[in-house]
């Protein structure tokens, strides 16, 4: 039969029809939008509910890249350097000093058994000048248990020399990452995944922990809670295995599961043929639901710009405090690998998304898609540059020439736009980073995300970043960059959805499409835009059902 769901005002983000009174629905379908004599007239005399009387309607929010390390690292404490609400309710306070750090984990340690492994997330050494955190640090908390302090950016850990004397390579390695002191021992970090998987117990089970029910139900619940009715996976380091799809199938069969999920394949470390792995994925997307939706492929290029491991065009990083050169960054994939395994994705018509944070690394997607496209023709790819942190103005109008998408990292403006300006790149590069509005000026179709959990979830916070480009410190980095709010709105909607080829059925609220929608307690379009991040959520419907 129906019902129609009465709001303060409808936003729809649908340009046909951009504000509405109330939304009919059916089953998991939208049946129409309007006014509620308007629905009655076409679909009889529906009960009127007002459950959401005195909230804003709008489509879900949708996060085109996230993890399910958002629900799976709270199993160890949190040491970042903001302030940060864990999955219990309780607000952590964060590390702002080597001196907190090492109280949170003596702590820890007075809670471990004897053999187990201190593990620690969300530190970030960019907000620590001077003294980088090495082994001998973590080792004034414990010369016998091995300790595990994992980067925000997830792109680097620090152990400390029990850790390295347990897995043999204390005294050196002949793997790329493991930087070395003036003795030229290792100095504890661990920079990208085949360095840090030195630390071989310790990150077992943190991969581990990505792919188990909880962190997947946690992941949901965290989605819900800021309004994401679809989120993502953007690629958990590992081939989707049968067993992977099952477990992402049983576990969002539960009844009333609060979110859409899009699982991606990552090939990155497996050795099988391109065409064998493109063959995969066809059979992944045949096994979709409407709740978990496979089909697309992740490939890593670079590092992270505030790890120093991506890939910058010259003049490369700033000098460092001493006035040296810094090395350039770490090529994730070997360019060839890539090109191989690109080719084979696009010709197969799957959509292809690629880490690249810095340019050289976009400018080998570039060229390496531009290349693909001139073999096999495909008008509608969707190939997807994520992050494109130092994108160009020519880069975005090559891509729009390509017919690509971007998804921009714009909560980096918060995080660590200070350092990039004072550290990393310098004031002008950094002034036209997360270029929201130079992408949307040379015709590129966009979204903007959290990576969480390497900030924190929350589509709310990514749009007020995007649009004020404030940085942690309160200073405005690159006015000229910033975006308007209904901009944003789109970006976390339809063009996410786009990108996810789901625009079709999630989005906007229109006739036909998934009844999936986020309730506000006010109009983005209505509120100052430093006050966007603080808009109350007040609940989620999934396919007609509320989750809250």
């Amino acid at each position: 039969m129906g019902v129609i769901y009465r709001a303060r005002r409808v936003v729809t983000l649908d340009p046909a029809l951009p504000r509405a009174e109330a939304v009919a629905v059916r089953d998991d379908r939208i049946l129409g939008v309007g006014t509620i004599d308007e629905l009655r007239a076409n679909w009889g005399r529906l009960p009127v509910l007002d459950r959401y009387a005195g909230d804003v309607l709008l489509p879900g929010f949708v996060e085109a890249h996230a993890h399910t390390t958002e629900g799976a690292l709270w199993a160890w404490e949190y040491v970042g350097y903001f302030p940060r609400l864990g999955p219990d309710g309780r607000m952590r306070n964060g590390c702002r000093s080597f001196e907190s750090l090492l109280d949170v984990l003596r702590a820890v340690d007075a809670q471990l058994a004897p053999d187990e492994s201190l593990i620690v997330w969300g530190y970030d050494p960019i907000y620590f000048p001077g003294e980088r955190l090495a082994a001998h640090h973590l080792d004034l908390v414990s010369t016998t248990r091995s300790i595990c302090v994992i980067h925000a950016s997830l792109h680097l850990i620090t152990v400390n020399t029990a850790l390295m004397e347990r897995e043999g390579f204390a005294d050196g390695s002949e793997v790329e990452g493991v930087p070395v002191g003036g003795d030229g021992r290792p100095i504890g970090e661990l920079q990208e995944p085949p360095a840090m998987s030195l630390a071989r117990r310790e990150m077992v089970a943190v991969f581990g922990a990505l792919n188990s029910p909880g962190a997947i139900s946690r992941f949901a619940d965290m989605a819900r809670l800021v309004g994401c009715t679809t989120v993502t996976e953007l690629g958990a380091g590992r081939l989707l295995g049968q067993d992977d799809v099952d477990l992402w199938l049983t576990t969002a069969a539960a009844d009333r599961f609060p979110a859409r999920m899009v699982p991606f394949l990552n090939p990155a470390r497996n050795p099988g043929a391109p065409d064998e792995l493109a063959e995969h994925v066809h059979e992944l997307r045949a096994q979709s639901t409407d709740i978990v939706r496979f089909g697309h492929v992740k490939l890593v290029l670079d590092g992270s710009i505030q790890g120093f491991t991506a890939r910058l065009n010259p003049p490369g990083y700033l000098p460092d405090p001493e006035g040296r050169e810094r090395p350039n960054g770490i090529w994730l994939m070997a360019p060839e690998r890539f090109a191989e395994l690109f080719e084979a994705f696009h010709r197969a018509h799957v959509t292809v998304h690629v880490h690249v944070n810095g340019d050289e690394a976009v400018d080998l997607l570039l060229d390496t898609a531009e290349q693909a496209l001139a073999d096999h023709a495909w008008l509608d790819h969707r190939h997807t540059a994520q992050h494109t942190q130092l994108t160009t103005a020519a880069q975005y109008r090559r891509m729009a020439r390509l017919g690509m998408n971007a998804n921009i990292f714009s909560n980096h403006i918060f995080y660590w736009g200070d350092q990039h300006r004072s550290i990393t790149v310098g004031a002008d590069r950094a002034a036209r980073m997360d270029a929201c509005a130079t992408a949307a000026r040379e015709g590129v179709r966009f979204s903007v995300h959290s990576d969480a959990s390497v900030t924190p979830l929350g589509s709310l916070h990514t749009m007020w970043c995007a649009v004020n480009r404030v940085t942690a410190s309160g200073d405005v980095l690159g006015p000229d960059e910033r975006i308007t709010v209904d901009r944003a709105l789109r970006a976390v909607t339809v063009d996410a959805a786009h990108q996810l080829r789901m625009d079709h059925e999630i989005g906007t609220i229109e006739a036909g499409k998934l009844a999936d929608f986020v309730a506000l307690a006010e109009d983005p379009n209505d509120v100052e835009p430093m006050r966007l991040r603080d808009i109350e959520v007040r609940g989620t419907m999934v396919g007609g059902i509320a989750t809250a």
